[in-house]
């Protein structure tokens, strides 16, 4: 008998991902993770550009003592600069003009430009020893997102969608927010690409307005009855054409079809934000209510983890503060502050936070020295990847926790260093991966996200 729609679509796809944690699966069983996972869900607030350390989680008094003076050779240790800083006569150290205080039970420190980030740090896992290779932002952002500084590897989310498979059929496993309206160093469609990967583990950008995802709605004249019998002609030629020569690309484009059918329906649902009551807007602030800002792009977030979606990325740009620092970090902690406490707080009073990690941070840090002209009030900072902050929440990490300490200058670090494939490999760990067990076969060699490095950073979690 001949094989139904729902029969071939189910049997291709799972034959497709069986392989991907290394365990044979049955049709329609979900794919098994290596252990019982921490988190069901990852949401990583990406702030691109490098956001500065020494303004925001990571205060530095000797700073404020040496201010003017060059940095100590004995620090620096001929270690590499950028083009941007090689070339200047001194390196004279800057101060934050930003006043810091402890928070919480915790007591963790955090600058005056978060006001509301600093309301949950009983929360959040504060590491402030992240390091990194890539000195300049293409490949350190790629680097973050794919575990290589080349482009071409598959992201962290495609990486997940294929080793877990999805949660909700309607709506793409893995979704992409980008901030709109920011300028900043460019961001690339390849950074929630799926690489080597199927294609169907690819990231599905989402944009703000009435029509979210490019393409989907029906042409003119086109009603949905009409849509599904062409989708039915198409998949029953596809179906001839995969039983004379089995093409996997054959499975996937009729999966994402068929996806793309269902989500005409499921994506304006979850993008209308205006079913949200007032209770949630007065969490998030005023900007919720615009589409496309950061933190209307935190709300729709919230609501893609709550219908099942796997992975969510919204991406913020315009951190890179070479000059006039103090204006430039002031607007960015304005657009985002408010809304990132206030997505860990949604989560948490949704009962979603315990089983949804959250991620916050950029590509590298900033230097402790200026970068250009140094002036009372105004300085900048140069690309710095060997130490900078990250927080993460929920999830199963550890709570009201700082882990690692930088040098007094804010220029190295000096106790529990974790590098970047150190944090992905925890992300993965979390989420119920072993980061050394979930690989792909191609061009002879066994690829994961985390190389031949990473090491799961336990003392962050629970």
């Amino acid at each position: 008998m001949e094989p139904s729609r729902r029969d071939f679509l189910g049997s291709t796809a799972t034959s497709l991902a069986a392989g991907a944690l290394g365990t044979p699966r049955l049709v329609g069983e979900p794919a098994p993770e290596h252990h019982r996972p921490r988190a069901r869900a990852l949401i990583w607030l990406f702030m691109s550009g490098g956001p500065s350390q020494l303004e925001t989680f990571d205060p530095k008094p000797t700073l404020d003592a040496r201010h003017g003076e060059d940095l100590p050779d004995s620090v620096r240790r001929g270690q590499r600069l950028t083009a941007m800083s090689a070339n200047q006569a001194h390196l004279p150290l800057a101060r934050s003009v930003f006043r810091f205080a402890q928070h919480g039970r915790c007591g963790a420190w955090v600058s005056e430009l978060l006001p509301w980030t600093a309301r949950i740090v009983d929360d959040l896992c504060i590491v402030r020893s992240v390091h990194t290779q890539a000195i300049n932002h293409d490949p350190a952002i790629t680097f973050v997102q794919t575990g290589a500084e080349l482009a071409g590897r598959p992201s962290i989310g495609a990486w997940l969608d294929y080793g877990l498979g999805t949660r909700n059929p309607d709506l793409p496993s893995y979704c992409v927010l980008v901030t709109q309206g920011k300028g900043g160093q460019p961001i690339y469609s390849r950074l929630w690409g799926s690489g080597f990967l199927p294609s169907r583990h690819q990231g599905v950008q989402l944009r703000g307005g009435a029509d979210p995802v490019l393409y989907l709605d029906d042409p003119p004249g086109v009603d949905r009855d009409r849509r599904r019998r062409l989708l039915d002609t198409a998949r029953a030629l596809q179906q001839h054409e995969f039983g004379l020569d089995a093409d996997p690309a054959i499975a996937e484009r009729i999966a994402q079809q068929e996806l793309a059918y269902r989500m005409q329906r499921s994506v304006p649902e979850v993008a209308d934000l205006a079913s949200e009551p007032e209770s949630t807007f007065s969490l998030y602030g005023d900007d919720a209510r615009r589409p496309g800002t950061f933190a209307a792009n935190c709300l729709l977030a919230r609501r893609l983890v709550e219908r099942g979606v796997r992975c969510v990325q919204l991406f913020h740009r315009g951190w890179d503060q070479h000059g006039d620092l103090p204006a430039g970090i002031r607007t960015q902690c304005q657009e985002t502050d408010r809304a990132s406490a206030a997505l860990v707080l949604d989560l948490k009073r949704r009962g979603l936070l315990d089983d949804t990690l959250v991620v916050w941070g950029g590509e590298f840090g900033r230097t402790a020295y200026c970068q250009g002209r140094l002036t009372g009030t105004a300085y900048g900072r140069d690309h710095h990847p060997r130490c900078f902050t990250v927080w993460l929440a929920g999830g199963g990490v550890r709570t009201g926790h700082v882990h690692g300490e930088t040098c007094e200058f804010g220029y190295d670090v000096v106790r529990d260093p974790v590098h970047v494939h150190d944090l992905q490999a925890t992300v993965l760990h979390l989420l119920g991966i072993d980061h050394e067990r979930l690989t792909f076969l191609f061009q002879g060699r066994r690829f994961r996200l985390t190389d031949v490095h990473g090491e799961v950073v336990r003392p962050l979690l629970a």
